[in-house]
C-alpha cells in the first residue's frame, strides 16, 4: 500500500522535503512546486483527486489551503519552524556578512524566539519580530521588513517565505530564507505515514446502511400484509438496488419494511460528501409514498457494523420525521444534516460508566438523549434552559420535553432554579439548570 503525499511549497523547499521523504517507505511522494503561495489553491483543486494527504512546506501555503476551505487538519499538515532553524541561518548570515547587530524576522513565535535567547549566548543581537497566527499576504510582510530597513532599524532580514526573499533582495534588502529543520520534517513524514495507514484501514471498515419504513401504529394495523404495501416496498426495494449498485455494496431485505446495504466505510463517506445517501431518503419517499429513516452502522467485523446499525435506527426512532443517524466503532453517535447551516450532532453514548448505566436501566429517558443535550448545552453555552429550548433542540413537543428535564431532576442530573414568563398570558415556565 503506497499512501500518496502531495508536497506543495516552493522549489527549493519542495526538494528539501523529498531528500527527507526517501527514508520512509510506504510514501509515494508527489512534488507540485508553485512560486506564489496563492498558487496552492489551483494546484490542490486540480490535484485533489491524486492525493491521499498533503505536506505544505510552511506555515502560509498551509493556512492560506486552510481558509479557503481547501484542506481539514486531518489531511494535511507542515513541519512547525523552531528556534534551531532559526539558529543555523543566524550563524551562515553573520560568518558571511561579517556580522550584524539588527535584524528583522518573520513568521516564527515569539516563544521560540525566547527559547533560542534562554539557550543560547546571541550577545547583543536585536530582533525585530513579526510573528502571526495562520496566513498573511507577503505583501504585507515585506512592507514589515522593508519598513525597518529603510528607517535604519535593521542590517539584515531573516524570513521563512521565498517570495518575500525574492522581492527583498530585489530591493537590495540583504535577506535570509529559514527553512524547517530535517527532523521537523521527519517528524510530520512520519505522522503522514501513520495517519495514511490509519485512514486505509478506516476506509476498508465494513458499513452498514439500514433503511427503515416508518410506519404509524393505524397505518400498520390497515395494511400490514395488504398488496399495496408490499407494492410500495417492491418500489423501496428498486430504488435501495440502484443505491446498492452505486456504492459497490451487497443488497438484502432483512423483513418487512427493513432494507440493508453491505458496503465499505471509504464508499459511504464518498456518497456522504456526494449527498446521495439524503437524495436516497428523498427517492424512496417520492417512489414508495412511504416515509423512512436510514441507519448506519460502521464496524471491524460484519457482527458489530450490523449491531451498531441497529443501534442507529433505534435511536432514529426517536425522531418524527425521515433522518440518517450513523454509529461508529466506537459507539458515537451521529445526526447528519444535508443542510450546511445546520449544526451535525455528535456524541457518545458509553462516556457515563457503569454505575449510571445501571441507574438509566430504570430512566424514562436514555443515555444518549442525555449526551445530546449535554453537547448541545456546551454548543449553545448555556446551562439554565427551558422545556420550550430542550423542544428546540431535540426537535419535539414542549409536553414531552418538560417530562425529560423532569425526568433529569429525578436523577439528579438537574434542578429548577426559577421561572420565566413567556408574556402577558400563559403560565410561568420552569428554568432548570443542568448539572451535567
Amino acid at each position: 500500500m503506497k499512501i500518496r503525499v502531495g508536497v506543495v511549497g516552493p522549489e527549493d523547499s519542495v526538494g528539501h522535503i523529498l531528500a527527507q521523504g526517501h527514508e520512509h517507505e510506504g510514501l509515494e511522494m508527489i512534488p507540485y512546486i508553485y512560486k506564489e503561495t496563492k498558487e496552492t489553491e489551483e494546484i490542490i483543486r486540480e490535484h485533489e483527486a491524486d492525493t491521499d494527504l498533503w505536506f505544505f512546506s510552511g506555515q502560509a501555503p498551509y493556512y492560506y489551503a486552510r481558509s479557503r476551505g481547501l484542506i481539514s487538519e486531518e489531511n494535511a499538515q507542515y513541519p512547525p519552524l523552531y528556534g534551531s532553524s532559526l539558529l543555523g541561518i543566524l550563524l551562515e548570515a553573520y560568518i558571511k556578512t561579517g556580522g550584524f547587530k539588527n535584524a528583522s524576522l518573520d513568521t516564527i513565535k515569539q516563544s521560540e524566539l525566547d527559547a533560542l535567547r534562554n539557550t543560547y549566548f546571541l550577545g547583543d543581537l536585536n530582533i525585530y519580530s513579526y510573528s502571526y497566527d495562520e496566513y498573511k499576504p507577503a505583501k504585507e510582510i515585506i512592507g514589515f521588513h522593508q519598513k525597518l530597513y529603510e528607517e535604519g532599524k535593521t542590517e539584515i532580514a531573516f524570513t521563512c517565505l521565498q517570495e518575500v526573499c525574492e522581492s527583498l533582495k530585489e530591493k537590495g534588502i540583504p535577506c535570509y530564507r529559514v527553512i524547517p529543520s530535517p527532523i521537523a520534517i521527519k517528524l510530520v513524514l512520519r505522522y503522514l505515514r501513520e495517519r495514511g495507514q490509519s485512514d486505509f484501514y478506516k476506509r476498508s471498515q465494513i458499513a452498514i446502511m439500514g433503511l427503515e419504513v416508518i410506519h404509524s401504529t393505524s397505518s400498520l394495523e390497515e395494511r400490514y400484509f395488504t398488496y399495496e404495501m408490499k407494492r410500495q416496498e417492491l418500489e423501496i426495494k428498486q430504488v435501495m438496488l440502484d443505491h446498492a449498485e452505486k456504492v459497490q455494496g451487497s443488497f438484502v431485505q432483512i423483513g418487512d419494511g427493513l432494507f440493508f446495504i453491505y458496503t465499505t466505510r471509504g464508499e459511504m463517506d464518498i456518497h456522504f460528501q456526494e449527498s446521495s445517501v439524503y437524495s436516497l431518503i428523498n427517492e424512496a419517499e417520492i417512489n414508495s409514498k412511504l416515509k423512512v429513516r436510514i441507519g448506519i452502522g460502521y464496524g471491524l467485523t460484519a457482527y458489530d457494523a450490523e449491531q451498531n446499525v441497529r443501534l442507529a435506527l433505534q435511536y432514529a426512532r426517536d425522531h418524527h420525521s425521515s433522518t440518517v443517524i450513523s454509529v461508529d466503532e466506537k459507539k458515537q453517535i451521529q445526526e447528519h444534516n444535508e443542510e450546511s447551516g445546520n449544526l451535525n450532532l455528535s456524541f457518545g453514548q458509553r462516556k457515563w460508566g457503569e454505575e449510571w448505566e445501571e441507574r438509566f436501566k430504570d430512566a424514562k429517558i436514555s443515555l444518549a438523549v442525555v449526551a445530546k443535550i449535554e453537547y448541545l448545552a456546551r454548543h449553545y453555552k448555556k446551562n439554565n434552559v427551558t422545556a420550550q429550548e430542550i423542544s428546540r433542540w431535540l426537535k419535539r413537543t414542549e409536553r414531552n420535553s418538560r417530562r425529560i428535564l423532569a425526568e433529569l431532576e429525578r436523577l439528579g442530573l438537574a434542578k429548577v432554579v426559577g421561572e420565566e414568563q413567556p408574556g402577558q398570558r400563559g403560565r410561568p415556565r420552569k428554568v432548570y439548570e443542568l448539572l451535567l
